[in-house]
This record gives C-alpha cells, structure tokens and sequence, in this order.
C-alpha cells in the first residue's frame, strides 16, 4: 500500500513541503524534519531522494509533519537547537534559543576579553575567564551558560532556573559540550539561591507585557509561559533581578539582561535608579531593535 507520503525520501519531502504551506520555509522544514527522523544530515536526505521509506520512518514522519501543521515549534520537534555555533537539546520545558540573544554572550566575551588584557599587565594568566565567576539567571536551555563556559576556558559559572525540568535540560547540554565541571547548577528564583558575589551577571529574563500576549504568534505561545510573561509591562522581572544584583555584583561587573525592543529608555531608567554610579547602556541587535541592557559597574 502507497504510504500517505510518498514511497521515496524525495516524494516524502514534496509531500511535506505541500503540507507545510503555512510555514515560512515549507521545503526546508520538510527537509529538516525527515533527516532528524532518519538520523542522517540534510545534505544526505538531498543527495539521495530515491531512497525508499520504511512503513515505520513514512508513519512517523506523517506525524512530524501533523504536529509541525498544528503549531508545535520545529525544534521541540527535533529536540534539538542551534545557539552560537552548538547544537543543545531541546525540550518544552525550555525557551528555544535565538539568535538575538546571542548578544549577550558576543557582550560578555568582549568584557572578559578586555579584562585580560588588563590583567596581563600584572600576571601571566592567558586563559580567557581565569578568575571570574558569572551567573546565567533563568538559564532554561542552558545556551548561554554553555556558550560562555566552551568560550572562556577559565570562567565558572552558576546557572539558576526556577524551574527543575529546565534545570535538567540545561546540565544535559552542559554534559554534552563538556563544560559541566565548571557550572554549578541552582534551583531557585532569580539570585536568591546564588552563594557567593559574581563579577557577571547574564540573564535572557521573561519580558513579554501581559497586554502582548495575544499579539505572540501561535507557535511561540507553545513555549513555557514562565519564561515569557514578565508581568504588566513585562519588566517585573527585570526590576527584582536589578535590586537583588546590587548585593551580589563585584566592583568592576557587568550585568546584562535581554530586553524587548520598546523596553530601551524603561530598563534604562530601572538599571540608573539601582546603580546610581554604573555606567548603563542599551544596545540594538542586528535589526537596530533595542535588545540588551548594559550595567557596567567602576
């Protein structure tokens, strides 16, 4: 009997991409979904569409390409995501990683860049985050924990979630990029269960206003609402992180927090009320959007 979709990988991947017409890129997301189920690259899935499908791989795609046709975001699909050069696991209990908030590991390299440079002046140390400690606060996936830690051999880091399935996600992806040694793992709200005073602190935190929830696309209310909704004027979040940081940030830190792109002059006007003598800035992503909240302390 003809499966559904097709007898070839060829004929499965036009069938999908007919189905999928209501993403933004139907022949790609076709192709993404039938080389995770076959567990071979994109380029593979290309190179040969004359395969012939197996009964259980065209049944099992039937239901990839369903659940990718009723919203269900493509990397919950995939369990996996790409974020700053590494591939992470991927679940619903997590925010899947985007390339905005790359920003903030670019910022806080650039800083720990500049701080050795310095510090070569009085030692010998050549090892990128020698010495310093950050914290990732609502690490989710653990992407930017992750990414820091492979980027700076000599950082270590805490990585906080209030949430325990998260948490898991985030030490499954710090075991898989070998860096587990050098994050601690903390479960609790924003800095409350930090035990020790940070010279970083990095945070993608929910920044979503409640009146703009309606306004989110379907496949990004998939997402977990916790890591999202940052209450009336989504800065909630964002407030009781800049109070709680002025107890834990070393002399000559940094915060960095994600911000949404009409936040800028609001985040602003938070971070100079809680750190009277930083310097703070906002700076816009690829797009010219505002996106990242700069504290920098003297």
């Amino acid at each position: 009997m003809l499966p559904l979709c097709g007898e070839t990988w060829g004929e499965a991947a036009q069938w999908a991409a007919a189905q999928l017409q209501n993403t933004d890129c139907p022949r790609l997301e076709a192709e993404l979904l039938l080389s995770t189920l076959l567990g071979v690259p994109r380029t593979t899935v290309l190179a040969h569409p004359e395969t012939v499908l197996s009964e259980a791989v065209a049944a099992a795609y039937v239901e990839y390409v369903r659940r990718r046709c009723s919203g269900e975001p493509l990397p919950y699909i995939r369990g996996h995501a790409e974020f700053f050069g590494l591939n992470f696991f991927i679940t619903p209990d997590v925010l899947i990683p985007r390339p905005e908030t790359e920003l903030l590991v670019e910022e806080s390299l650039a800083w720990m860049r500049e701080r050795l440079e310095v510090s070569r002046r009085g030692t010998s140390s050549s090892v990128l985050g020698a010495g310093l400690r950050a914290a990732d606060v609502g690490t989710g996936s653990g992407c930017i924990a992750v990414a820091l830690a492979t980027s700076a051999p000599g950082l270590h880091l805490y990585a906080i979630d209030l949430s325990s399935p998260a948490l898991w996600v985030s030490q499954v992806n710090a075991e898989r990029h070998g860096v587990a040694d050098r994050i601690t793992f903390l479960n609790g709200d924003l800095l409350t269960p930090l035990p020790a005073s940070v010279d970083l602190i990095v945070s993608n935190p929910p920044y979503v206003a409640e009146n703009e929830w309606s306004l989110l696309p379907s496949s990004v209310k998939r997402e977990p609402t916790l890591a999202l909704l940052g209450g009336p004027d989504g800065l909630n979040p964002l407030r009781d992180l800049l109070l709680q940081s002025g107890a834990h940030l070393r002399a000559g830190g940094l915060l960095l927090a994600e911000i949404g792109e009409r936040q800028g002059a609001a985040s602003l006007e938070l971070a100079r009320a809680a750190f009277p003598g930083a310097h703070c800035s906002v700076l816009p992503d690829l797009s010219g959007k505002d996106r990242v909240l700069k504290v920098r302390l003297e």
